[in-house]
């Protein structure tokens, strides 16, 4: 880790509460030439001289924490890497109903000043690192909802309704804007003078040009192959240039990555909540059983053990044993469950529980994930104690870490695109036959990058030698281990899923539709304030046979990087 990393994390608390009151500062300021001399802020900052520096946390941060929570909460449940057992219908279900952008938009008009203003000082630093998050922010809003506002965004006080009330530009045109911001941000990079750039306030790389270049280059590989089915010229164009350039992630160390400095207001997220809120989420048994029957290393460093095991014992006077047994001994206290912590508190002990295989049936796993899209996730496996919040001791709850706050620098990072994806991308490309060298090769990199970013690389070739894991040559192995990879950036291996229809997840019985959901409905705020431009949009969607009763604007409608496609179903 290089010292201006380590500068950055140190103070990205500090920043962090920077952005907070400078966004404040500039929404005073832009209101100016409306406020008496009484009523102007002495201390405001003028959004006509901000610098930089001062602006760049204010995107990198929420964008990095927008992306993770992402990946951590709903997308990880559509992919079937979690699932929660309390307040879980659009976690589970894909129950999503019309959901706003302005958060995203929000970072938006701080990155539009931060352009702005980089353009004025003629940096060519700033200026890249404006149009790679650009890229990164309208490619995730296009991703999650189809069409939307790009080319008159963010430009509500330039006045008149064009600004005021922008028409929804086509996903193809926002994918093809995204392109070439990214293309030009790369070029700017390879030869950036970073004077005058203070590395704690580049949250990411602390800097360094290079390492912005490889990760706009990277983004590039992405959003190619996001586009690949619908332009197949384009992006094996790209994805060839941007390989034979050598200008991209390559080793999980580069991964982008925001850090937490682990103080009491800058931690994982999930370490936000209450025990209660903590134990709501639950290994999926798809991820599980993929896991398991690859004896995969990361298992442990995700997921936990049960807290209490299923033994079958067939000599049992009644169906399940209404008690704990601790170390194989019934507890003197008659408990058949403790707490969350009390369990935590006790975790040289081994708790199991029994029952009469001959009148019951129960998972007797060490793993054990909730099916998908249960209709009563909290009783599942022969949970004692179900409720909206409590522990399944029965199912496995994720790993210790991500309920204690952790030290600054760990493995618990908002993880924005990996050298591992990255290598998954390429390898796709090999199979294709396109010029980016080896798929096998690629594909090996992109797992050892993988283990490496979990504290498993050691373990690479233990690995390897799995059933199932060593190289088939097939598409299908490629994006399934790259949907494992994807662990808390569970987004990209959604956006995987719906352009391959891999892995081939099935549903379960609560879902709304007997398949996955595509996309998010578009939010009240446009459907009632921008109402037909955002009808215009509606209409580009394509109503497939499970759209249901919604229409077009619903969670199982095509955009356009789908339709036509076939894809995933």
């Amino acid at each position: 880790m290089t010292p201006q990393k380590i500068l950055a994390m140190k103070h990205i608390a500090i920043l962090k509460k920077t952005w907070v009151i400078l966004i404040g500062l500039l929404i005073a300021s832009a209101c100016d030439d409306q406020l008496t001399e009484m009523n102007v802020n002495p201390n405001g900052i003028n959004p006509a001289t901000a610098h930089p520096n001062l602006l760049m946390p204010a995107v990198l941060a929420p964008a990095a924490q927008a992306y993770l929570d992402l990946g951590f909460n709903n997308m990880a449940g559509a992919v079937q890497h979690t699932q929660k057992n309390g307040w879980y219908s659009a976690h589970n279900h894909y129950d999503w109903s019309a959901t706003d952008w302005s958060n995203w938009y929000g970072m938006l008009r701080t990155n539009d000043l931060l352009e702005e203003r980089a353009i004025a000082l003629e940096s060519d630093f700033f200026q890249g690192v404006a149009l790679t998050m650009k890229s990164f922010i309208y490619g995730n809003i296009t991703d999650i909802w189809g069409d939307a506002p790009y080319t008159n965004a963010v430009r509500g006080d330039e006045g008149g309704s064009e600004s005021e009330y922008p028409v929804f530009d086509s996903q193809e045109v926002i994918y093809d804007g995204i392109l070439a911001d990214l293309n030009s941000a790369a070029t700017l990079f390879a030869s950036a003078d970073t004077e005058g750039v203070n590395a704690a306030a580049d949250l990411y790389f602390g800097g360094n040009a290079e390492m912005w270049q490889r990760f706009a280059n990277s983004l590039l590989l992405r959003y190619y192959m996001r586009i690949s089915a619908k332009k197949p010229e384009v992006a094996r164009a790209g994805i060839e240039a941007v390989y034979n350039s050598g200008m991209y992630l390559q080793s999980a160390d580069q991964d982008v990555t925001l850090d937490y400095t682990g103080g009491a207001n800058d931690v994982w997220l999930s370490q936000y909540t209450t025990v209660d809120d903590f134990t709501r989420w639950q290994a999926c048994q798809t991820l599980i059983d993929q896991m398991v029957s690859t004896h995969d290393p990361r298992i442990s460093v995700w997921f936990d053990s049960v807290a209490v095991q299923w033994v079958a014992d067939p000599g049992l006077p009644t169906d399940v044993e209404g008690v704990l047994r601790a170390d194989g001994e019934v507890v003197s206290d008659g408990a058949v469950t403790y707490t969350y912590l009390e369990f935590m508190n006790k975790r040289d002990t081994k708790f199991t529980r029994h029952f009469n295989p001959n009148a019951a049936s129960y998972d007797t796993s060490l793993y054990v994930g909730l099916p998908p899209g249960l209709t009563i996730p909290e009783s599942y496996n022969g949970n004692p104690d179900p409720g909206q919040g409590t522990r399944n001791q029965h199912v496995s709850q994720l790993a210790p870490i991500y309920s204690t706050a952790g030290a600054a620098g760990d493995i618990l990072k908002a993880r924005i695109i990996s050298a591992a994806e990255v290598s998954f991308i390429l390898a796709e490309a090999a199979l294709y036959g396109w010029n980016v060298g080896d798929a096998a090769t690629h594909y090996n990199n992109a797992i050892q990058y993988s283990l490496n970013t979990w504290g498993r690389g050691d373990e690479y070739s233990s690995f390897m030698a799995e059933p199932g894991v060593a190289f088939d040559g097939t598409l299908q192995q490629v994006i399934t281990q790259k949907w494992v990879a994807s662990w808390t950036a569970a987004t990209e291996a959604w956006m995987d899923y719906r352009r391959t229809g891999f892995p081939a997840l099935q549903v379960g019985p609560a879902s709304d539709q007997p398949v996955v959901a595509l996309r998010y409905p578009y939010g009240g705020d446009e459907l009632n304030n921008n109402t037909s431009n955002a009808n215009v949009a509606i209409d580009r969607l394509e109503i497939t046979q499970y759209s249901g009763s919604v229409g077009a604007d619903s969670p199982w409608s095509k955009m356009w990087v789908l339709q036509g496609t076939g894809k995933p179903w």
